[in-house]
């Protein structure tokens, strides 16, 4: 099940992630053909502070993937309402404070981005600024409205969120170059504008009665604030480093290359940051399924997880990579339409830049598992020393030996010095090599239960439910100090898996239904998680008179009993007490 759920979780953010840098994409395709290479300069010089509030979105989203993962791995809906009403909250007020005081103070932005403080490209940088700050709420809203959409299943209207937001940013950008000529403004506006788009296009189901979110003021509280800007802060350090080392790079470049060079590195990063889109899918998926399976102490389910990840960041990575390496010539030529310098430097620092994809992306997987394990110190000092201190060095140092060609090196450098450091960090931490076992993981010896307090299987039919029954009630006769747990969990097995299977699983498509049991101390916990339509036994209310003793039954054996239906699929927790009897 952890396999079609990966490939569907990554396929869905790495498809969003490549849309939404389309719109940055398409903003600097449209700024070099029709306004410019100072344009794209100017573009460049403003990047760093665009990248700010979006270091703040990504926070959020980051915080809200981990927390709300959490307490849907709980099985607390109460608990997810608030994070999701608290995010909605702290969103809104930030975002409206950042526009209002980028517009205003738009002109002192420009300067201390480098832009001087006259001239074409200051005037070019301060008025994209204005245009793109106009939309700040919206960029935000979609970034941190992205999270929910994956955790309540809807794939589909994310996609079409995304789309919605890419055609209105083409249309707008075109109407702008030909029809009002509005230059820069106009360019930062059209953004602004589809990204309000996407949240419109999202609504439609937050707003509606199907939503598994609800929106209360009771929801927000500062406490919950807090827990997911401190859950986030790790992805936030991600987002500032990457501000940090565009504002450095930007420096290195002006000095050994002049505005051809800042060109150059400007295109460059709007290609590059569309590749980003299988770093951003892998480390989403990571930290969103990493937070589940921490919250149930599943060992063994994060150990295939990042082993997953791995062998999608090789192929990911590759296959991105190539098309780089190939086509960087006609790419560029989408921007930089003349022959040049400044075209010939950015051919050559974008296949510079495709050698770094796959240490990216396999470390962007470690980075996000280590915050989900609640990692948090661990995890900024590897997002600041990977996104800016590492190789903002190596593109220094390189740059004094070889000049620009050797600026360009910077990413790759950085990328495989920080797998070295990881590499060394896990050596030390646990005495094992990395690829031992799951010593990458760098888990407490404590955590989850033993391999002999747990057991784990699939269930693919009707006749699998009986058989993993009669397995169950050995593996408890085993434990258990109260004869009667065998019987009352082989119970909880034919009654839950038998309905799931002859009522959820589809004839049409290939269903999964996974049972796990643990034995702690003081209880028995069973997981049942499969990936048919959305049904929850907790609150189930039989219509047409019908009792449902079967379901009434398993849940007056348990303790507690917690449902989520979540990334598709349903989850549902059974606590059954246990006791001393013989």
């Amino acid at each position: 099940m952890i396999r079609k759920l990966v490939r569907q979780m990554l396929t869905a953010q790495v498809f969003s992630a490549l849309t939404v840098s389309l719109c940055l994409l398409i903003d600097s395709i449209m700024i070099g053909r029709f306004l410019g290479e100072q344009a794209i300069a100017a573009y460049g010089l403003a990047n760093p502070l665009l990248l700010a509030i979006g270091a703040i979105g990504s926070l959020l989203a980051a915080g809200i993937q981990v927390t709300c993962s959490r307490s849907l791995g709980r099985g607390s809906q109460e608990e997810t309402n608030a994070g999701y009403s608290s995010a909605i909250m702290v969103a809104g007020i930030i975002s409206g404070v950042f526009m209002v005081a980028a517009i205003l103070f738009r002109s002192f932005f420009a300067q201390a981005m480098g832009a001087g403080s006259s001239g074409e490209l200051f005037n070019q940088t301060r008025d994209y600024i204005a245009g793109f700050s106009i939309g700040a709420p919206g960029s935000m809203g979609a970034l941190v409205l992205v999270p929910f959409l994956q955790m309540a299943g809807q794939s589909n209207l994310l996609i079409a969120a995304v789309l919605t937001m890419t055609i209105t940013d083409i249309g707008l950008d075109l109407l702008n170059v030909l029809v009002f000529n509005g230059g820069m403004f106009g360019m930062g506006l059209a953004s602004a504008i589809s990204y309000y788009a996407a949240m419109v296009v999202s609504a439609f189901y937050f707003l509606s009665k199907k939503s598994v979110f609800r929106f209360t003021r009771k929801g927000v509280t500062v406490k919950k604030m807090l827990e997911l800007f401190k859950s986030g802060v790790p992805a936030g350090f991600s987002m500032a480093a990457a501000m940090v080392l565009v504002f450095v790079m930007n420096h290195i470049l002006m000095s050994t290359g002049g505005e051809d060079a800042l060109s150059a590195f400007t295109v460059m990063m709007s290609l590059g940051n569309a590749a980003q889109c299988i770093n951003t899918g892998t480390g989403g998926v990571s930290l969103t399924l990493s937070g589940m399976f921490v919250q149930e102490e599943d060992r063994n389910s994060l150990k295939e997880l990042l082993w997953l990840l791995f062998r999608y960041a090789v192929i990911l990575g590759l296959g991105m990579g190539l098309v780089l390496l190939v086509f960087a010539g006609p790419l560029v030529g989408l921007f930089i339409t003349e022959p040049g310098k400044a075209r010939d430097m950015a051919a050559l620092a974008l296949r510079l830049y495709a050698t770094g994809l796959i240490p990216c992306c396999a470390c962007s997987a470690l980075k996000n598992c280590y915050q989900a394990e609640g990692k948090i110190a661990l995890t900024e000092i590897l997002h600041l020393t990977e996104g800016a201190l590492l190789p903002a060095v190596a593109g220094f140092i390189l740059s004094r030996i070889w000049g620009t060609t050797g600026a360009w090196l910077y990413f790759v450098a950085g990328e495989l010095l920080a797998v070295l450091a990881i590499c060394l960090l896990i050596r030390h931490k646990t005495g094992r090599k990395p690829w031992d076992g799951d010593a990458f993981l760098m888990l407490d010896e404590n955590f989850g239960v033993g391999p002999d307090e747990m057991m784990e299987a699939e269930i693919r039919s009707i006749q699998d439910v009986t058989a993993v029954a009669e397995q169950a009630q050995q593996f408890c006769m085993r434990h258990s100090r109260d004869n009667r747990m065998g019987n009352h969990i082989a119970l909880c097995i034919e009654e839950m898996a038998s309905n799931t299977v002859q009522h959820g699983f589809s004839k049409d498509a290939e269903n999964h239904l996974s049972v796990r049991i643990l034995h702690k101390p003081d209880a028995w916990v069973l997981r049942f998680r499969d990936d048919c339509r959305a049904f929850d036994p907790v609150h189930y209310i039989p219509a047409n008179g019908k009792k449902a003793v079967g379901i009434h039954l398993v849940l007056a054996l348990a303790s507690d009993a917690r449902y989520t239906y979540s990334m598709n699929m349903n989850n549902l927790s059974l606590r059954l007490p246990e006791t001393d009897k013989k």
